[in-house]
């Protein structure tokens, strides 16, 4: 039978107050699901836009909630009140919700253990400090910031160590009353046992352990009587039944520190899966010194969410085969905690910028136009019939990396280019060009239906008229048609095009390249 701790611990208990007031175990009514589907959480702080490597950890929750057919919770740890940026929690929870990583319970959505922003739950982090107050595993501190200075550069010089050195613990139970009561600014901190082997089985890492006598007595309630995140994050870990913590491997070392609390407060330990580090290319720590790590900059380069979840799903994990390319259901279905390695994992924006490409054309024409729709906006294209759009999708969407380009690379098939590729008119326009290419025009300008066929036999058929090789045309009328060297299909070029179009940008092309040869030669 399940003690109440459990109850409450596995999400049955009618609120915070199970652990003052005890209730006769039939007044919990017992769902039979709880008891085996998970509950995770994505906690992070708002201090600013979404990390990639939040992102992965979002993510990581995500799928093993869904793969186990749990609950995926959001919870925002804002206790840390001097890094708070204004308007980080709305982005974060748009760019999750960008990313397609909806959360069951948070902010703005609500669930039976709400609140779920710290901030609003501090009496509850100072009550449960009481509580270990009260039961000898925690103590009140006075030290001034510079007496905590002091103290840290006497132990650099004694080549020892940096911990508190308990020395609040000498005050008398009377002396301590009396500060609280003058108002002296107080911490509360954890009192770790000392000479102790504290250990937790890690889903990724095996069995952890850490003498406590490397701990130091953590600060749990600063003397603003905000909670630090060890106290609020177990606490609330606790009271919204999570089942499994999953996080990054920077909070391994704080992990014994949160496994003592749970001791305190004789509660049962959640399962704790702690994820590789992201590294840059030269394998130190991600970092902005080294390129973008907010999902904001990736969105802003056009990179598709379906691409980011993708390649970030891949920094860790892997299927047990060679597959690649993933969507979001696929990934859910496959995920799997057993395949998350130790190893950190590199952050390849070459991998990231395949990725995407791969993903871009496997969507719908109509979806690429509907994405490309705010770059094509920007660039003046906003008077494009999106019946013609979708032509041109069709026939350059093996080419596209982002739905962007189509409003940058390719936009040629919406307006004359505004200049030409110096190296290929170096390359392929001769003094005999401008005759021969007028002479393409001429014999254009009677085909009927445009299409690829028609266009491709006048070209060559041209080309053996004046005895030259195709790719003497070829090369320039692409010159001429996009002011570029290579695209697609010139034929299907043309007929996406039209007629019209292209016999204007023919002669335009030829006026404009002749000048610039004969200025050039001259």
């Amino acid at each position: 039978m399940l003690s109440l701790i459990q109850l409450q611990r596995r999400g049955n208990s009618p609120g915070v107050f199970v652990h003052f007031l005890l209730a006769p175990l039939f007044h919990y009514r017992i769902d039979p699901n709880i008891l085996t589907a998970p509950r995770v959480r994505f906690a992070p702080s708002p201090t600013g836009f979404l990390h990639v490597g939040g992102l992965r950890t979002a993510l990581y929750n995500f799928l093993f909630a869904r793969n186990m057919k749990g609950t995926f919770v959001l919870r925002i740890e804002d206790t840390d009140r001097t890094r708070l940026v204004e308007g980080a929690v709305e982005n974060l929870t748009e760019t999750l919700r960008w990313a397609g990583l909806d959360f069951d319970e948070g902010p703005g959505v609500g669930g039976p253990y709400g609140p779920y922003i710290q901030s609003e739950r501090t009496d509850l982090y100072r009550r449960y400090a009481e509580e270990l107050i009260r039961t000898g595993k925690a103590y009140y501190a006075f030290d001034t910031p510079e007496e905590l200075d002091a103290m840290r550069l006497e132990q650099q010089r004694m080549r020892i160590p940096p911990k508190y050195d308990r020395r609040a613990l000498k005050l008398t139970p009377a002396e301590v009353e009396a500060k609280l009561a003058e108002g002296v600014p107080a911490v509360v901190r954890m009192k770790v046992p000392e000479s102790t082997t504290v250990r937790f089985e890690d889903r990724i890492r095996g069995t952890v352990e850490f003498s406590s006598d490397r701990l130091d007595d953590q600060v749990l309630l600063k003397s603003d009587k905000f909670p630090t995140y060890h106290l609020a994050n177990v606490v609330d870990d606790h009271l919204m039944g999570i089942t499994h913590v999953i996080r990054g491997e920077e909070w391994v070392s704080s992990t014994p520190k949160h496994v003592l609390l749970y001791q305190f407060f004789g509660w049962e330990l959640p399962e704790f899966a702690h994820l590789p580090l992201l590294l840059n290319p030269d394998k130190s720590k991600l970092s902005k010194r080294q390129g973008d790590v907010a999902v904001e900059d990736y969105r802003a380069k056009g990179i598709l969410r379906e691409a980011l979840i993708n390649f970030v799903a891949l920094l860790g994990w892997n299927p047990g085969d060679e597959r690649e390319l993933f969507s979001l259901e696929e990934l859910t279905r496959e995920f799997s905690l057993d395949r998350v390695g130790k190893s950190g994992a590199v952050f390849n924006v070459e991998k990231l910028a395949w990725m995407n490409t791969q993903h871009t054309r496997r969507k719908p024409d109509e979806e690429i136009l509907s994405l490309a729709a705010p770059s094509m906006l920007e660039a003046g294209l906003e008077e494009v019939a999106p019946g013609y759009a979708l032509n041109v999708i069709t026939l350059v969407k093996e080419r596209m990396s982002v739905p962007s380009d189509l409003a940058t690379a390719f936009k040629y098939f919406f307006t004359d280019p505004e200049q030409f590729s110096e190296q290929s008119r170096k390359k392929n326009w001769r003094p005999e060009t401008s005759g021969n290419i007028e002479a393409v025009a001429e014999a254009l300008r009677d085909v009927d239906p445009f299409d690829e066929g028609a266009i491709e036999r006048v070209v060559r058929e041209t080309a053996e008229r004046l005895d030259v090789g195709a790719g003497k045309l070829i090369h320039p009328l692409r010159l001429c048609l996009s002011g570029e060297s290579v695209g697609p299909g010139l034929f299907e070029m043309m007929k996406v095009l039209g007629k019209e179009t292209c016999l204007r940008r023919i002669n335009r092309g030829v006026r404009i390249l002749s000048e610039e040869s004969l200025a050039s030669n001259g």
